[in-house]
């Protein structure tokens, strides 16, 4: 029976430089490649492949421990013939015989760590003095393993001409890799087995093949160790003395960075203890931690479940509710009691609940889920087993972790109906972007609880709905639903505390900036530590950036990003992160912007937060777009419309992002086109909020640009009647560029003057450089059409220098072409071809370019008329007819 090769999975750019490297040797000659990397990891399977594509003559040996002292033992394998003589000589007949193949002759070598000197030093000498023989040798080796021999290794890294690395697997490659067996993982899970295994292809194909399906589909779930990893163990263990055997159970028990002193006393290691120590760490059972001496712990978690299932049962459960009265911390010290208890359990489980009660308080969410769910499950009444397990997942909402949350939602929902299980589903939804059924969930929820006799459930029904409003962008009902929460759960309350860290965003989107900033203000007075400090942080900062307090509002989104505050939420931080990266794009700080996101990215894809990404890739998308790096940005533009979009703040940035990459194009009709939605009544006040959505100076400069006058007036005058009342200096910025196109395209230069000073007024004292080299490139286009052209040349060039500051190429070129349209600095004897004027140049080389008059049109800030007027003038300058023989001319 042949065995089935394993999937290759994530080595394509190994695989193809190993490719490379052979059809080198086909024209340049000889060479040695070594392959390394930890046991199990792939490097066999990488050689395997490359020999599934080789077509030439292959040669396959390995080497082996007993055989490592057995003289050209490997090279036998290879040629099949005994060798005599010293490795040179030995290396003529190896060439001889790759000569007389016939093609380019692969010669395998795997586990060359336990291969032979003489073998090796052939191999190596044939390669270095037949360098025209057209032979690759592609040797395998591990590292990181101790009972390797130093010398062999050493060897093949010193007479390797190339060396590759084959790295554990990411947690999206154990994904990957699980899909390929017929496991789909969600990204939580993937990381779990990640963690389990430390990313090691054997492991993880072991156990995928040995843990029953229903596992991975499970929320927490306890893996074991690869049967073959428990095999050595066991055998370990059977070979340690009593002492050292205590102390790799005791390890084992405790978990990582256990201090030696515990581990000796849960063992009963009495006196010195090195021995002992010694002894448990040359049988690879225990490893010292980060602090000397002093702290131990198993070596990787296989090990650890492997002698917790060597124990048994009855010995590993005595051993952690021993090890409990060790430990001070009261979060670990409930676990090992949860380890020790394999049926229910009242009292173990009334502990966790009221730890978790602690925990969620101070917003550590993720503990909490984890206490919660261990509680549920060493519960016997029914109805506290159901409330448990559903704040569980309440709390693992919470914590951000949506995809160990939907685990457990197909028990949940075979659960009596109660308020907090509806309440908990809508939570859910909300973070998954579905707005439908978080608002039936929801009501159903609200229309259930009885608010006298359950003000907590009642309060955490009002918080959703705060989340929920702000979603979708209705201030009033945010602040309404964010008032009865604190007065249902009080002010110091979760509930309460996290409904009032949103709240403020509902105030200063309702119009009511100053008295947000002053609740805020008392809000982190009063909350400075713990995971609600990240919540009002991230409010706090994105209420900054509305305001235009630009680095103020970096500080704190810089400071909420992390998620070490007591398990903060990876919610919070993705919504940190989505608000950085727009202050990053604000501020010029491009290349720290995509940054953001890029790091951010593994984390929404593991958490399955999709209310955040549309948020997030809207930033990716603009940056990408102005510095028409095309690919990219239309990647991230998918990534921004991934998933439902039923949320008002998933469509927005989604609609914003499309907006950029059109106005990017100088495609003013696609920009209209984009967004159009957001002028529909179902946008409401949310999206005309000025300073949070810049979206209505780009709709506006579009309906200039085509020709929309009338239209423009009367969208302009309701957006600068908002902002006159209460929008921040940006905003009332970016309506005056607009205004200022406006009035310049109708001929009012003088007001076009005064509306372009006064916007370039309210941004001299704000950081905002893109939205100055924006309002300078209009200014510049429209002194540029009305004739002012040394005004314009001024104007346009600083524009030029802060876009080329940016890296925005796409600007960079249009205001190359608006300042040689303008020809302050083009001398007459350089006009180009049949002495054009500088206009005709520049709309002869868009049009070659194959843009159409329209186009031309857009991108030059003229009318459709006045380029078909200058084309026609350039043919008959150039004695030509057509566009194709303007573009054959300029390419000429």
């Amino acid at each position: 029976m042949v065995r089935p090769r394993p999937p290759l999975i994530a080595r394509d750019a190994a695989l193809g430089e190993l490719e490379r490297l052979l059809h080198g040797a086909a024209e340049r000659g000889s060479a040695f490649v070594l392959v390394s990397g930890k046991a199990g990891v792939g490097r066999t399977t990488l050689a395997d492949a490359l020999a599934a594509r080789h077509h030439g003559p292959l040669l396959r040996a390995t080497g082996a421990e007993w055989e490592r002292d057995r003289a050209y033992g490997v090279l036998g394998q290879l040629i099949g013939e005994s060798s005599r003589g010293g490795a040179v000589e030995v290396s003529s007949a190896i060439a001889r015989n790759a000569e007389s193949a016939g093609g380019t002759v692969l010669a395998v070598v795997d586990d060359a760590h336990w291969a032979d000197q003489p073998s090796l030093q052939a191999l190596a000498s044939a390669v270095r003095h037949h360098r025209d023989t057209r032979l690759l040798v592609l040797a395998t080796a591990v590292t990181g393993d101790p009972d390797v021999p130093a010398p062999a290794l050493e060897l093949l890294h010193r007479v390797a001409d190339h060396a590759i690395t084959v790295e554990p697997f990411t947690p999206p490659e154990v994904g990957e890799l699980a899909a390929a067996h017929g496991a789909l993982l969600h990204p939580s899970m993937a990381e779990r087995l990640w963690r389990h295994t430390g990313g090691v292809a054997r492991h993880i194909g072991q156990l995928l093949a040995e843990v029953p399906r229903t596992t991975w589909a499970r929320f927490d779930p306890a893996l074991p160790a690869p049967a073959a990893v428990a095999a050595s163990v066991r055998t370990a263990l059977a070979g340690c003395s009593p002492e050292a055997r205590g102390l790799a159970e005791a390890a084992a028990v405790l978990g990582p960075g256990t201090t030696v002193r515990d581990a000796a006393l849960l063992a009963g290691v009495p006196g010195d203890v090195l021995p002992a120590l010694d002894e448990a760490v040359a049988a690879r059972l225990v490893e010292f931690g980060g602090r000397g001496l002093t702290e131990i712990g198993p070596p990787d978690p296989m090990v650890r479940a492997a002698v917790l299932a060597a124990m048994g049962p009855a010995a590993a459960a005595r051993a952690h509710r021993r090890a409990a009265d060790l430990i001070d911390d009261p979060v670990r010290r409930m676990r090992l009691l949860v380890a020790a208890s394999p049926m229910p359990d009242p009292d173990v489980a009334d502990r966790l609940d009221a730890l978790a009660a602690e925990r969620a308080a101070e917003g550590a969410w993720g503990v909490a889920a984890s206490l919660l769910n261990d509680a549920s499950r060493l519960t016997e009444d029914r109805l506290k087993r159901e409330s448990r397990l559903t704040r569980a997942v309440d709390a693992l909402i919470g914590a951000g972790d949506a995809f160990a949350a939907a685990a457990l939602v197909p028990e949940v929902e075979s659960l009596r109906e109660t308020p907090l299980r509806n309440a908990v589903l809508g939570y859910l939804a909300i973070v998954r972007g579905r707005a439908a059924e978080a608002e039936n969930r929801l009501g159903r929820a609200w229309d259930l609880v009885n608010t006298e006799r359950e003000p907590d459930v009642a309060a955490s029904i009002c918080q959703r709905y705060v989340l929920h409003s702000l979603s979708r962008l209705r201030p009033e009902e945010l602040v309404s639903w964010a008032d009865q929460a604190v007065a249902l759960a009080g002010e110091d309350a979760p509930a309460g505390v996290e409904a009032a860290a949103i709240r403020g965003l509902g105030l200063a989107a309702a119009g009511r900036a100053a008295e947000a900033l002053a609740a805020y203000a008392e809000l982190a007075e009063r909350v400075q530590h713990g995971a609600q400090a990240q919540r009002i942080l991230m409010g706090r900062g994105w209420l900054s950036l509305m305001v235009d307090a630009v680095d103020d509002a970096r500080a704190d989104l810089e400071s909420s990003v992390p998620t070490t505050f007591l398990g903060g939420s990876t919610r919070i931080s993705l919504w940190a992160r989505a608000w950085l990266a727009r202050a990053q794009f604000l501020t010029g700080d491009w290349d720290d912007a995509v940054r953001t996101v890029r790091e951010a990215t593994p984390l929404l894809d593991r958490a399955g937060i999709v209310l955040a990404g549309p948020l997030l890739y809207w930033t990716a998308v603009a940056v990408h777009a102005l510095r028409g790096d095309w690919d990219d940005a239309e990647l991230a533009l998918r990534r921004a419309d991934a998933g439902p979009q039923d949320y008002e703040i998933m469509r927005v940035p989604s609609y914003l992002a499309r907006a950029h990459v059109a106005e990017a194009r100088a495609d003013s009709a696609g920009v209209l086109r984009a967004l159009r939605p957001l002028t529909q009544p179902w946008a409401g006040g949310g999206v005309d909020q000025p300073g949070q959505w810049p979206w209505a100076d780009m709709y506006a400069h579009a309906l200039v640009l085509e020709g929309r006058y009338a239209e423009a007036d009367t969208f302009l005058t309701r957006q600068e009647a908002l902002a006159a009342g209460r929008g921040p200096g940006s905003a009332r910025a970016r309506l005056g560029a607009a205004r200022g196109r406006l009035l310049g395209s109708q001929g009012e230069l003088d007001q076009a003057r005064e509306a372009f000073e006064a916007a370039l007024e309210l941004l001299e004292d704000l950081p905002l450089r893109y939205d100055s080299a924006r309002v300078n490139f209009a200014y510049g286009q429209i002194l540029r059409r009305a004739g002012k052209r040394r005004d314009a040349d001024t104007v346009l060039t600083t524009a030029r220098e802060t876009f080329a500051a940016l890296g925005a190429t796409t600007y960079v070129a249009r205001c190359d072409r608006e300042l040689k349209a303008g020809g302050v600095h083009v001398p007459r004897t350089e006009r180009g071809l049949g002495e054009l004027t500088p206009q005709e140049e520049a709309v002869s080389q868009l049009v070659a370019s194959g843009l159409s008059n329209r186009e031309v049109a857009a991108e030059l800030f003229l009318s459709t008329k006045t380029v078909q007027y200058h084309l026609t003038r350039i043919y008959a300058k150039l004695g030509i007819r057509s566009r194709a023989e303007l573009a054959a001319r300029r390419g000429s």
